[in-house]
């Protein structure tokens, strides 16, 4: 990173990124092109879980090629002072890599869906055993994570 100022080292103030943002953007790669998408996601134990239709054009790609990049940012303003040229942004990012992965059995899933349901809600669900089998849950174990902050009020 070449603003080592604004690096956050600590991984409890990675997580509280992490936690605290509502979409993780995952970019994938197929022939030389990049490919992100916006997607809601769970957070456990250094993985990222998200789900997806069980056919699409990211499913085609993980299986080309597991390895992914992946975003989350909490944006806190626009800082305007003077000069717009001196103009910033405060916000809190993180950016890591990772190799994704399916889960295949029922209970994993299920265990799965339940990590990306608690981040956003506090109640518990039951999945119909059709729905389990119509879904696809991916993975991501993390490899190599950053953060950074920036913008000062």
């Amino acid at each position: 990173m070449r603003r080592k100022d604004r690096e956050i080292k600590e991984m409890i103030e990675i997580e509280s990124i992490i936690n605290g943002s509502p979409v993780c953007r995952i970019a994938l790669a197929e022939n030389g092109l990049s490919y992100i998408i916006p997607v809601c996601f769970g957070y456990s134990n250094k993985s990222l879980f998200f789900h997806s239709a069980n056919a699409g054009k990211k499913i085609d790609m993980i299986k080309k090629n597991n390895n992914v990049c992946f975003e989350f940012d909490i944006f806190e303003g626009l800082i305007t002072n003077g000069n717009p040229c001196d103009w910033d942004v405060r916000y809190e990012s993180v950016i890591g890599y990772g190799n994704a992965h399916f889960i295949e059995g029922s209970q994993e899933k299920i265990n799965a869906l339940n990590i990306i349901l608690r981040h956003y809600s506090d109640k518990s669900f039951e999945f119909p055993e059709n729905s389990i089998r119509n879904v696809t849950v991916i993975k991501i174990e993390i490899e190599e994570i950053t953060g950074k902050r920036s913008g000062k009020l």
